[in-house]
C-alpha cells in the first residue's frame, strides 16, 4: 500500500519547484541526496544557493506548513547544507529556504508560500 503523505509531499515539491521557477530561481536539483538525508529542492537565484524545504499540508489541524520545521528539522537542513557544500565544492553563498504549501481536501492549492533564508545556521 502507498503511503499518501510521500503523495501529498511530491505534490507539494512539484508545485514549489513551479513556484520558485516563476519568481525567477534555477532549479539545480530535487530529492538529493546524501548519507544524512535529503534535501527537497536545490536552486540558485545569482551567486546564491537556496536549499529548500517544502512542507505541504492539507488543512491546518497541524498547524500550517512553515510551523512543521521545527528546531529538530532546522538543525538537519544545516546539516545537509554543509553536506551539499562539501560534496559539490560550492563556494559562493548558501541559504536555506522554507516553501509552504496548503491543499484543500481535495488537493487544490490555497496558498504557496516562500520564506527566503528561513533557516540561519552560520
Amino acid at each position: 500500500m502507498s503511503d499518501p503523505r510521500k503523495g501529498l509531499g511530491s505534490a507539494g515539491e512539484r508545485l514549489a519547484a513551479t513556484y520558485l521557477q516563476q519568481k525567477g530561481l534555477t532549479i539545480l536539483a530535487t530529492n538529493w541526496r546524501c548519507p544524512l538525508g535529503e534535501i527537497d529542492i536545490i536552486a540558485r537565484e545569482g551567486d546564491v544557493v537556496a536549499v529548500v524545504e517544502v512542507k505541504t499540508r492539507r488543512g491546518r489541524a497541524a498547524g500550517t506548513p512553515e510551523q512543521g520545521v521545527t528546531p529538530a528539522k532546522q538543525q538537519k537542513l544545516c546539516q545537509l547544507a554543509q553536506a551539499y557544500i562539501d560534496l559539490t565544492g560550492w563556494q559562493g553563498l548558501v541559504r536555506i529556504d522554507v516553501v509552504g504549501v496548503e491543499l484543500d481536501r481535495q488537493g487544490h492549492l490555497l496558498r504557496i508560500s516562500h520564506w527566503p533564508e528561513a533557516v540561519l545556521c552560520w
